[in-house]
């Protein structure tokens, strides 16, 4: 017949167990920052190609080539127009 009496876990067991949920909890933790890394980089990529091919089609439409636009951006830079 079984106890009715509670069980208890002696002090290593208790230690045991915690070690066990922190180092699971630890894992998770890096696992979330792993994959926000991974998503952030994907979507600095998305905005980067848009980007590019925004401007390709601006480039496009007012018959500017790369290097008058270079020159135009190097120009704003120097006059502190833009960042």
């Amino acid at each position: 017949m079984k106890s009715n009496k509670p069980r208890y876990m002696d002090e290593r067991e208790k230690l045991r167990r915690f070690r066990e949920l922190d180092d699971a909890f630890s894992q998770a933790l890096r696992d979330l920052e792993g994959s926000s890394k991974r998503r952030q980089q994907e979507n600095e990529k998305d905005l980067k190609h848009e980007f590019e091919q925004r401007l390709r089609g601006l480039m496009d439409d007012f018959q500017q080539s790369d290097t008058s636009v270079h020159t135009l951006l190097l120009t704003l830079l120097e006059l502190g127009k833009i960042s």
